[in-house]
């Protein structure tokens, strides 16, 4: 992806949490997502990454979801805009990472905290780009493609060799 053809990642943190990645780490895994799904994104493209603390995940799952508890990770595609103009890329849409519960993920699965954090990352981004796991073929596609873009970039598979269904994300 050359800077020209960058989408415009708007990355805000919401909470006091200190095991975060940078900005540009969360941009890179972000975009590493986007070049590797194989779906052609608009050059401007816009979409926003907000990291946030238990309480405010809690509610938006509540809210969004119907589940009373903080999650890992909630992608919110943003749809068609009514009059954007014809020049202006759509926007993806957001995704809001929980640092807490991805700190305790990672503890608790045995991962690096960076790698739990990539992953959360494409496995949002994907969703944004209507990649699903509502189904036992979708999960299959989606966690197919996870494996490809986080090993790709020197990672290893997120879901290990024998993952069960219940072991899956959480959140998204």
């Amino acid at each position: 992806m050359t800077a020209t053809d960058r989408p415009a990642i708007d990355v805000q943190i919401a909470c006091d949490d200190t095991d975060i990645p940078s900005a540009d780490e969360i941009s890179a895994w972000v975009e590493r997502a986007l070049a590797d799904a194989g779906r052609n994104i608009e050059p401007g493209t816009e979409l926003s990454v907000r990291v946030v603390d238990k309480e405010d995940m809690r509610a938006l799952n509540r809210d969004y979801r119907q589940k009373d508890k903080a999650t890992n990770v909630l992608s919110f595609p943003a749809g068609p805009l009514v009059g954007l103009p014809a020049d202006m890329p759509e926007p993806l849409g957001d995704i809001v990472v929980c640092a807490a519960v991805v700190s305790d993920e990672a503890v608790a699965q045995g991962k690096t905290l960076l790698a739990h954090w990539a992953h959360m990352l494409v496995h949002g981004t994907l969703h944004l780009l209507g990649y699903d796991h509502e189904t036992e073929t979708q999960a299959a596609d989606m966690e197919a493609l996870e494996r490809k873009i986080l090993t790709h970039h020197g990672l290893t598979d997120p879901y290990g060799a024998s993952h069960q269904r219940t072991d899956r994300i959480s959140g998204s």
